[in-house]
């Protein structure tokens, strides 16, 4: 006999969807700035998309289950904390701690290390977070991660899509 689960119990599990899509492990969801660590935040939340339709940089949308999401490739989080505001189910800390620890990391197949010459990424960083080292050949870039805020700009402005934003340890990142 089957039996019948509401909705709202039901809890999307990454896990398994990679497993169907033949990889090990899911990548984790990049969750909106100041969401809560993923396990409660994935209990806490009821996807009412009320922080999606807060957000004005229209960069969060509706992941798997209906839980929100940050899609850098949609622009840059300029952490207005109106997420945070307009979350009615303590999904988030407060706006007045660090809103996460992400930050910008360049593959190599980044143009410059083909020879190519690009600042892409240099140029959509509001932080200078991103520099190019003067060398004799074309300058790949640097991230400084004691200044990388993990807005996302960088990752946008990539023709290459060789940036990714990813969690770095609280010790690379403290009081940034």
């Amino acid at each position: 006999m089957f039996r019948m689960v509401a909705a709202a119990t039901c809890r999307h599990d990454p896990r398994r969807r990679a497993l169907l899509r033949g990889r090990v492990r899911a990548e984790p969801a990049l969750r909106p700035p100041w969401a809560l660590e993923e396990s409660a935040f994935v209990d806490a939340c009821i996807g009412c998309q009320a922080c999606v339709e807060a957000c004005p940089e229209a960069v969060l949308s509706p992941g798997a289950g209906q839980l929100p999401v940050f899609d850098p490739a949609r622009g840059e989080c300029t952490f207005c904390a109106r997420c945070v505001d307009a979350c009615r189910d303590s999904a988030f800390r407060p706006a007045t701690e660090r809103p996460w620890t992400l930050q910008a990391h360049i593959a190599d197949r980044c143009l410059t290390h083909a020879r190519i010459v690009c600042a892409s990424c240099r140029d959509a960083c509001g932080e200078a977070a991103i520099r190019f080292p003067v060398t004799s050949a074309v300058p790949v870039p640097v991230v400084a991660a004691d200044r990388c805020t993990g807005c996302g700009a960088c990752v946008a402005g990539c023709p290459a899509g060789a940036i990714t934003l990813q969690s770095a340890p609280l010790e690379a990142v403290a009081d940034v």
